[in-house]
């Protein structure tokens, strides 16, 4: 008796499956194309996917859902995984209810206000203006005559801890030896990213300068991938301390073998067993600007150090670590002027 051939219909010919979209109940769709024989059918079915873009839905009769995910598969090929996994995210989370099911045609201010207040309710500022700002973008391919004046939840100044020397050198004395320490030594010193250190090789270091030109990202589907930098100001040089430098001598490869997410969990399970105050990995970054800052580094060095694309989002970001230099600064004033006081 003749084996059956996979796939193959009591007709006898072939069905091939491709995936179509995830509605807003994560359930898969998938389209069938059936033909004589496997190949046949592969070709349809790669001609649809290859032409799928090209003749989209009506815009009137695209739900916002539909709408964000076409906008995702249109700019797939220019964005990272990682900025893919946060849309993808948000989508899931913030447009499965009223207005991820309204017609394009039927967007109207006061029901995307209406969304924007509800969020901000319940989560972050940045939270909500990351969502809207996918919205935003999606609605400016497949909707651009709307025109809404939203008002978003105002800006909350982050609340940062910045790690001082003493920190830093308990922590280093805590993890000596291990591939932690040399992740946090590129953190504290780079000051590098927690992805640009995993994407680091030993071809990327030559004498004391270590060129940063990729990092590690998470994609949609969960695995790390090591990519080019978001910003042409991610790209740069940053010359280290010799005893820095002499740490990752020897490693040949990825200097660190770790993923991101591993560094971060070594790196909560060692600061919660020492005597120090609770900081992030990437705190070490704060700590590494407030110190050039307080030696009298110029901004434009630190931003160039540090791959800020400019003082605006470094000052935003870090401007409460330079305001603890301005209070020391402060009290040395005050304590000189005090003592004229009997004048």
């Amino acid at each position: 008796m003749a084996k059956k051939k996979k796939n193959a219909l009591p007709s006898g010919s072939i069905r091939v499956q491709v995936y179509d979209y995830t509605d807003a109940e994560g359930k898969k769709h998938y389209k069938s194309f059936t033909a004589p024989t496997k190949k046949q059918a592969q070709a349809m079915a790669a001609d649809w996917k290859a032409n799928k873009s090209k003749a989209p839905a009506p815009v009137e009769d695209m739900t916002v859902y539909e709408a964000v995910g076409r906008y995702m598969d249109v700019k797939r090929a220019v964005l990272s995984p990682a900025t893919l996994r946060g849309y993808d995210c948000s989508r899931r989370n913030y447009f499965t209810g009223t207005l991820g099911q309204t017609k394009l045609s039927g967007i109207t201010n006061l029901i995307v206000q209406a969304w924007v207040s509800d969020l901000a309710a319940e989560l972050s500022p940045k939270t909500v203006r990351n969502a809207y700002g996918l919205l935003s973008a999606t609605l400016d391919v497949f909707a651009p005559e709307l025109h809404l004046k939203i008002t978003l939840p105002a800006k909350k100044r982050p609340d940062l801890y910045c790690p001082s020397d003493e920190d830093v050198k308990k922590l280093l004395e805590h993890i000596k030896g291990t591939e932690l320490e040399i992740a946090v030594l590129l953190a504290a010193f780079g000051p590098m990213r927690r992805g640009e250190i995993c994407a680091l090789t030993d071809k990327d270091i030559k004498g004391r300068i270590i060129t940063v030109n990729k990092s590690m990202v998470q994609g949609p589907d969960g695995q790390w991938y090591v990519k080019q930098p978001k910003t042409y100001g991610s790209y740069r040089e940053i010359e280290f301390p010799d005893f820095v430098v002499r740490k990752l001598s020897g490693r040949e490869g990825r200097i660190i073998k770790a993923t991101p997410s591993r560094i971060t969990g070594r790196f909560i399970k060692a600061i919660t067993s020492l005597d120090i105050p609770r900081f992030r990995f990437h705190d070490l970054r704060h700590y590494s600007a407030s110190i050039m800052h307080a030696i009298g580094v110029p901004d434009q060095y630190i931003l160039q150090r540090g791959g800020w694309i400019s003082d605006n989002v470094m000052k935003t970001v870090y401007r409460n670590v330079i305001d603890l230099e301005k209070a020391k600064q402060d009290r040395k004033i005050n304590e000189h002027f005090g003592g004229m006081k009997n004048l």
